[in-house]
Formats: structure tokens, sequence, C-alpha cells
């Protein structure tokens, strides 16, 4: 029977924070907002930032890189994903890595820092589901008047939204992610940067706000400049007006004093980061092809009509190739029937049945309904154009497969949609 000891997250219990420590996982490179504040080309591996990290990892190689880290670091209790963008832009990577780590480690605490916009219903039911337990939400602000002038601007799919509209997205989204958490019983923590002249006199309002909505812990940051941002020149708070804004704080909530501002790829204790000292594995990882626990998953599926090229929208595929790769290169090994059509979500669930033994799928196209049952049966779904070796080069050789992602072309869709992929017939149904 697994047993989880969530009083050892040294984030949320500053009794642990020198017995306990915590691993950032950077696999969501990702952001769908601008900060003022934040400048992610900046990576020094001396530099300890959010948003900073030296590489990034597929959620296959993040937990060969896991198993690396607790051989050398076993007092490592938390895995978190904390950027280098947000874990919500990247929400098949994120949601695919929680749970690769849960199959893997059923006593490892799991930890989400989000800004929020992208957390919606469903990834929070799903979140719950694998057993995250802690969730970060960054807000700087309750007042969109105020978090305008935090954000140039709030990316919602498509859409770019700058000024007052972007802030009152944000934060809309932001009340109704922290509710829908509270409400499945997450534990959740409000970060909240300080930003002398912009939002440092509205802190213990947001404070206020958080307590209303039930979060268990606020965290109040100082500003850390950035160069090459809008507000490199404000200045970072210094500790005596830091502990001023926490002192007025905690009339409403516990504060976090032992916050370290980790990197996107930290590692180690909190008053301890062995950042630098796992850069190389990190990069090694980066780079590794097949992770032991894929052994099992030794195939990949694929959709073509000549079996040349990914051409071929999952939907619209009768038949999947199978295929593998082998000491000489990449060999065709069956085809296998696709479940009847018509049967709406049993369909898909059918589908991970019968590729429970591919750790991907190659698709011209592939819906939302599809992708989100095999992410959660850890087939990780590709969309390509390209030819078929040059897609299982890319999986198997742990590759970004984002690069094989074919461009959307633009047209009107009787399905309602103007942006349509490879695959779509007109009506809807093909869309990915």
């Amino acid at each position: 029977m697994t047993t989880i000891n969530y009083e050892q997250h040294p984030c949320f219990n500053p009794r642990v924070k020198g017995q306990f420590g915590r691993v950032h996982l950077p696999v969501a490179p990702k952001c769908n907002v601008q900060c003022n504040y934040c400048n992610r080309k900046y990576d020094c591996v001396n530099e300890s930032r959010p948003g900073v990290t030296s590489t990034v990892l597929s959620p296959e190689q993040a937990v060969v890189y896991m198993d690396k880290v607790l051989e050398a670091e076993p007092r490592i209790t938390v895995a978190g994903i904390a950027g280098p963008g947000d874990p919500f832009a990247n929400p098949e990577e994120t949601l695919g890595t929680m749970r690769l780590l849960r199959q893997q480690y059923p006593d490892l605490i799991l930890c989400l820092a989000t800004n929020g916009l992208g957390l919606k219903p469903e990834y929070v039911e799903e979140i719950a589901e694998i057993g995250v337990s802690h969730v970060t939400v960054t807000i700087n602000a309750v007042d969109p008047e105020i978090t305008r002038h935090v954000y140039r601007w709030v990316r919602d799919g498509t859409r770019a939204l700058q000024g007052k509209k972007g802030a009152e997205l944000l934060l809309e989204r932001q009340l109704s992610a922290i509710r829908a958490l509270k409400a499945a019983g997450v534990v959740v923590k409000a970060n909240c940067i300080v930003l002398p002249g912009i939002n440092d006199t509205h802190i213990v309002d947001v404070a206020k706000k958080m307590a209303e909505l039930g979060v268990d812990l606020f965290n109040a940051m100082a500003m850390y400049p950035t160069p090459e941002t809008p507000f490199e020149s404000l200045g970072e708070p210094d500790a005596i007006y830091m502990a001023q804004i926490r002192k007025a704080c905690e009339r409403y909530l516990p504060q976090m004093r032992h916050c370290t501002r980790c990197r996107a790829d930290a590692v180690g204790l909190l008053g301890e980061d062995r950042s630098s000292e796992f850069h190389g594995c990190l990069v090694a990882c980066s780079r590794s092809a097949v992770p032991k626990h894929q052994i099992d998953r030794p195939y990949v599926a694929v959709t073509s009509m000549e079996g040349l090229l990914v051409n071929q929208h999952l939907g619209e595929s009768q038949t999947l190739q199978i295929w593998q790769q082998t000491d000489t290169g990449f060999a065709f090994v069956e085809e296998r029937n696709a479940p009847t059509p018509g049967q709406g979500f049993e369909r898909w669930k059918q589908l991970a049945g019968i590729l429970k033994d591919c750790r991907a799928v190659l698709t011209s196209g592939i819906g939302t309904t599809p992708r989100r049952i095999l992410v959660k049966s850890g087939i990780m779904p590709v969309e390509t154009n390209s030819f078929i070796e040059m897609a299982l080069q890319a999986v198997y050789a742990g590759e970004d497969v984002s690069k094989l992602k074919p461009k959307r072309q633009k047209s009107e869709c009787g399905g309602g949609k103007t942006t349509v992929s490879a695959g779509c017939r007109g009506d809807g149904t093909g869309c990915g």
C-alpha cells in the first residue's frame, strides 16, 4: 500500500527544508503570458531564478533524469514542474510527465507551479486523479487595472490579448482555477511577486482574496530585476520592506518565508541547490534515446495511406501500421485494425488498449478527446506530415517532436473552424 508523507514537502513545510529536497523537471518550454519582469533568454548555470533551465526534457527523459537524481540524492521527496514556461501552456508534456512519475514512483509528492491561465477544469480533474497534491498559482494582483501593468500580453489559444482585456481574462481564469483546485482537495500556494510602484501596496488585498478562496499558503516574493525587461530598473524590494509586507499579509494567511526563487531545473535541498552539479546529467538525459521504463513499449503506431508518409488523420484511419526500431534502422511489424467509428469516447479507450505496447502514435491530425485519452494511457501523439522514418527517428531518439508538427492551413471549415488540419473533411469531424 502506497503512503505519501505530504509533510515532507519542503516548500510547504519549513520545518523539513533541511531534511528533504525537490527536483524541478523542465518539460514545459512554452508560456502563455509575457511578464514584464521575465526574460528567459538569460541562462547561467550559477543563476537561480524562475524561468531558467539548461535544457528541456521530454516526459520520458524526465523519468530517466528522475532515476539518476534519486540515485545521487535520496533525500528528494518532491518532483515538480515549474517551467521554464507554464505547465498548462504545455498540458500534454506536463500531464504525461506526472503520469509517468506516478507509475514509477508511487510514494513521490507531485507538485506544479502555474500562472493559472491554462489550468482548465478538465486538467484539475486529471491532476487530482494522478495524485498531484500541491499546486502553486502565481497571481500578482486581484485588480485588472493593476494586473494590466504586469504583463505585456496574455495568450488564450490563438488569441493574444493586451491591456485590461488580457488582465481580466487572466484574473478570471486564476480565480476559477484556484476554486477548482480547492474543490478537488489540492493544497494551494499563492505566489505574488512584489513589484515596487506597480503592485506593492496591493499585496495585502491579494492575500485577503486568496484567504477567501481557501488558499493554504501565501508567498510574497521580491522581484528579481532581470536585464532587457520593462521592469529591469524597478529595483529589488529590500528585506525590511518584504518583512513588513509579509507581516501584514499574515493576518489572512500563513506566510512562506524560506522561498529560494528556484530555477526551472532546480534540484536538491532548498538551501543547498545542486543544479550546477547536475547540469551534465540533465543535458545527457535530454539526449537519451530509449528510457528504461519504455522497454515494454517497443513500438510506434503510424497512420499512413501508402506506408511512406504520415498522411492520414487518426479519426479517418481504419488501420494503423506498427513499426519498431532495429539494429539496422526501422522495420514494419504489422497492421492493426482501428476500433469501429461512431462509439465516441469508448472508441478511443479501445484504441489505447490496442496500442498499449506503443510509446507513440504518428498521425497527420488528432482531436482533443483522443489526444487526452492516449496521453493518459502513456502513448504520445505526434502530429506530422513527414516521412515515416524521419518521424520515427525523432521519437526513438527522444528529440523535440514539436518541430514535426504540420503547419495549419487557413480556410473556412464547414465545422465552424477557420484553422483546419490535414484530414479535415469539411464538416468539422476531421479537425484536430
